[in-house]
């Protein structure tokens, strides 16, 4: 398995919406370490990975959203090091600006080099705005993403396609207008879990019109009897996540960083060695008819735990995007 990429993270910054999916289970409690120092352990760390191990792409990220008391410097800073952050930036959980206050913030993105700002909707207005866990999250984002546009920026859409705003669909396209726009099945990480019941299934998509269904990649999302029929090649890279909060930090500012990393690619090869391979696994698990809709990692993930569960494992979970881990691809 070959390391390919590091995002070293802060969960320091609240978000102001509590979406029904949310992958990092937003409680209104911010685990990461200080802004400050994790900013220096970036810095050390792009540096070292600069003169040590160029293979490595490296980003860092502070969450739960974006909404950063000195957003400005920190998308300098994130500029400086290269992160991916300094010029696309996720624009759900941001404060709700008023209108002058919505212009000026895009040109103060813009003025600091972010290029692409991207959006996730939900559905319709009533229905984002319940799913988000905000009254007037939908307007805010559509006010924003008008203004960015009108700045020459690039926008994007993301919408999470379930059973229950599959029919707002159309509805959804009419009003955001010309957009990039894709739609996507959401993941069962976090809260993501609690969406089950409402998972797209085939009927779903049968009933979606021709534009909408080309949104959606049916490449990367089947249904999981389309995944058995032909699955996806075993994953042979990962990247690595390590999480700094105010118990860790101190190790991490302290320790050598082919160490560290090597820490984490031990956690990554510990949570994996025991589970079978993915054809044993559809075996145990799948159901050749099954009509829902899956990214690949997320039915792997899916099979996976239910093996852990049978079998009374309880390893440190490397797929937890709060603490340090692994996405294999």
């Amino acid at each position: 398995m070959k390391t390919t990429s590091i995002l070293l993270q802060t969960l320091c910054v609240p978000c102001a919406c509590h979406c029904r999916y949310c992958l990092l289970s937003w409680d209104g409690v911010t685990p990461g370490a200080d802004w400050e120092r994790s900013r220096r352990c970036a810095a050390a760390l792009a540096a070292w990975i600069r003169e040590h191990r160029p293979d490595l792409r490296f980003h860092f990220a502070f969450g739960y959203s974006m909404e950063h008391p000195a957003l400005p410097e920190a998308l300098d800073f994130l500029r400086g090091i290269a992160s991916v952050g300094a010029e696309y930036l996720q624009c759900d959980g941001l404060r709700i600006r008023e209108p002058d206050e919505t212009l000026d913030f895009v040109q103060m993105l813009k003025t600091h080099g972010v290029r692409h700002l991207n959006f996730t909707f939900y559905g319709t207005e009533t229905y984002h705005d319940r799913f988000a866990g905000r009254r007037g999250d939908f307007r805010w984002l559509l006010a924003l993403r008008d203004a960015a546009r009108e700045a020459g920026l690039r926008t994007s859409v993301g919408v999470p396609l379930n059973r229950e705003n599959a029919g707002q669909i159309d509805e959804l396209l009419e009003i955001l207008g010309p957009e990039d726009i894709r739609l996507f099945i959401p993941h069962a990480e976090g809260r993501g879990a609690q969406l089950e019941p409402i998972r797209l299934r085939a009927e779903d998509v049968s009933q979606l019109s021709e534009t909408a269904k080309a949104l959606l990649n049916r490449r990367i999302f089947r249904t999981e009897a389309e995944w058995i029929a032909d699955p996806s090649p075993a994953p042979t890279e990962r990247n690595l996540l390590l999480s700094l909060t105010p118990e860790n930090i101190a190790d991490f500012e302290q320790s050598d960083f082919a160490e560290m990393i090597a820490r984490a690619e031990a956690l990554d090869e510990a949570y994996y060695a025991p589970i079978p391979p993915m054809a044993e696994l559809m075996r145990l698990y799948g159901d050749p008819g099954g009509d829902a809709f899956f990214g690949a990692r997320d039915l792997a993930a899916r099979y996976q735990k239910c093996w852990l569960r049978d079998h009374g494992l309880h390893p440190y979970d490397v797929t937890d995007e709060r603490q340090t881990g692994s996405r294999r691809f």
